[in-house]
């Protein structure tokens, strides 16, 4: 698991269910949960962690399939990439699968799951803006049984967090039945790390458009307003159509919502963002621009 096998967790319990997981946890403060491993390893091998004890996940069957729910999905946290890729899962939930393809080399997306990804909270995390921009709600589950759902938006905005020995059991996704996207850029050609990235969702139920941009902030941010404003564009009752001149417009809402300007200075002036923010912000456009046209069409 790691080259320093000498200072790794001297002890490694695998419970056979998620009560037991927790019952695990609670009996061991110090230990930490561990699924497929791949930022808790990464984080040990750099000397960045040294747990004095891990709970494996990786037997414990409930968690790794999903289930139907009143009009919901219903998540196991220890579904892996490499199965939200496929393309049974890809017909239930387009924009997840398609994250979870872009999420690395196969040796990654076959050992990461979604709880991880959304445990570890990292910005780059491509599984973060999909379920932001579908708004799921996430199922914890702690001791004695006990069961709590909170927005992941709270406990990636650090709203409400994880309490000493509860775990992240499922993830309720609403099923839209409408044209989803994600879209990343990357530093280098194939699978990597983004540097921007976006997910955009229809709800033609509501006549609503929801996007969400990670990777540039710590966690995925939402253009409320720009979700709002070009919405109200779209004819919904005539094939989703939208006049092109709208898409640019939208992309350059998004970017500018999650790069402003700079605050301009006491005597009036306004700063120049730097040429590496630039690019951000005009990646971001391009994105945001391209997930909506594919959405639409």
């Amino acid at each position: 698991m790691t080259t320093h096998a000498p200072q790794a967790a001297q002890a490694v319990t695998l419970p056979a269910s998620l009560d037991e997981a927790v019952a695990a946890l609670a009996a061991m403060p110090a230990a930490v949960p561990v699924a497929g491993g791949t930022d808790l390893m990464a984080a040990v091998n750099s000397g960045q962690l040294r747990p004095a004890a891990l709970v494996g996940l990786g037997r414990i069957s409930e968690i790794r399939g999903w289930q139907y729910q009143d009009g919901h999905a219903l998540l196991g946290a220890g579904l892996t990439h490499a199965r939200m890729g496929r393309p049974d899962f890809a017909a239930l939930i387009p924009a997840l699968a398609a994250a979870a393809r872009a999420a690395g080399p196969p040796q990654i997306r076959n050992a990461g799951t979604l709880g991880g990804n959304i445990a570890s909270a990292a910005p780059t995390g491509d599984a973060l803006p999909v379920l932001a921009a579908l708004e799921a709600t996430l199922i914890i589950a702690g001791q004695g049984g006990a069961r709590r759902e909170i927005p992941v938006s709270h406990l990636l905005a650090g709203m409400e967090m994880l309490r000493g020995g509860e775990l992240i059991g499922y993830v309720r996704v609403p099923l839209l039945h409408a044209p989803q996207v994600f879209l990343k850029a990357t530093g280098r050609t194939g699978p990597g790390r983004a540097i921007a990235s976006v997910a955009l969702v229809l709800d033609p139920a509501r006549r609503g458009v929801r996007c969400a941009v990670g990777a540039i902030a710590p966690m995925p941010l939402r253009p409320l307003d720009a979700e709002a404003w070009v919405a109200q564009l779209i004819d919904w009752d005539n094939n989703r159509t939208i006049v092109p001149e709208a898409l640019t417009a939208f992309g350059e809402y998004v970017a500018a919502a999650c790069i402003p300007d700079p605050v301009p200075d006491g005597d009036g002036s306004v700063q120049q963002l730097p040429p590496a923010v630039l690019h951000l912000r005009r990646t971001v456009a391009a994105l945001a621009r391209r997930a909506l046209g594919r959405a639409l069409s």
